[in-house]
């Protein structure tokens, strides 16, 4: 469904993506890891265009979102949706009025109908009654749920995460990777997650790819991934008390 073709990024003297392929599957969840400065994130942003490769294509569906311009490009960018790092809320709205955004400047769905969706989103992240909270009230973690709802009010095939649980304590950790899990199972998305944290990677991946010095060295499911004899995956799986997948149901009550 989305189809990195020889993919190279720089950033001065730096190349973050090294001439980089790889294809993710439409309904999986493909995750991203890697250390600090990887280009984890840089990948993210090429899929939606706010960052353009200095050599190769990305596709979408067969379409290169890489070239798109103009109506083509909005039209493929509205398959998307984010969940940013910081969850990205407008301070001055409310949960529900951040939530309703998307579908206000996006259609032209009448009033009650926004309001409906939203409430239906929001139910699906467990925020019922957070309505008219402002984002200064509540929690880390409902920010991030309130972000998610947002993400999925326009009803979009593929879900972007920039590290969803970055900030949160371990239980909210794993409170948002069961719900990304329930989301992609209840509503048949694409999703494709950027992150550090092994745990969630390899709770909610359906493949795994690690990212070092600009090329992906293992891309595989959880089970091949935790095989892995590579010295940078290893490095990583040890950095995080990571043996087996033992290690990754113990965390999530398993």
């Amino acid at each position: 469904m989305i189809r990195f073709e020889n993919v190279t990024k720089r950033f001065g003297a730096k190349t973050v993506l090294d001439d980089v392929s790889y294809e993710i599957e439409k309904g999986e969840t493909f995750v991203i890891v890697g250390r600090s400065g990887a280009g984890k994130s840089v990948s993210l942003r090429h899929m939606i265009r706010l960052l353009t490769p200095d050599a190769g294509r990305i596709w979408v569906d067969g379409e290169c979102i890489s070239e798109a311009g103009g109506a083509e490009l909005e039209r493929i960018l509205g398959r998307f949706g984010v969940l940013f790092q910081s969850a990205a809320l407008l301070q001055w709205l409310n949960v529900e009025d951040n939530v309703c955004l998307p579908l206000r400047q996006k259609t032209n769905l009448p009033e009650d109908e926004i309001r409906a969706r939203a409430a239906e989103k929001l139910a699906l992240v467990g925020l019922e009654g957070a309505e008219q909270k402002m984002p200064a009230d509540i929690s880390g973690g409902m920010r991030k749920r309130v972000g998610l709802a947002r993400a999925i009010v326009t009803r979009p095939e593929i879900i972007l995460y920039d590290e969803p649980t970055s900030g949160l304590d371990p239980v909210i950790s794993r409170q948002i990777d069961l719900l990304i899990d329930d989301l992609r199972r209840h509503l048949g998305v694409t999703s494709v997650v950027v992150t550090h944290d092994l745990y969630s990677a390899l709770h909610i991946g359906t493949r795994v790819a690690m990212l070092h010095e600009g090329k992906f060295v293992v891309c595989a499911p959880p089970e091949e991934f935790i095989a892995s004899r590579h010295p940078v995956v290893r490095d990583f799986l040890q950095a995080q008390g990571i043996a087996g997948l033992q290690d990754v149901r113990k965390a999530f009550g398993k």
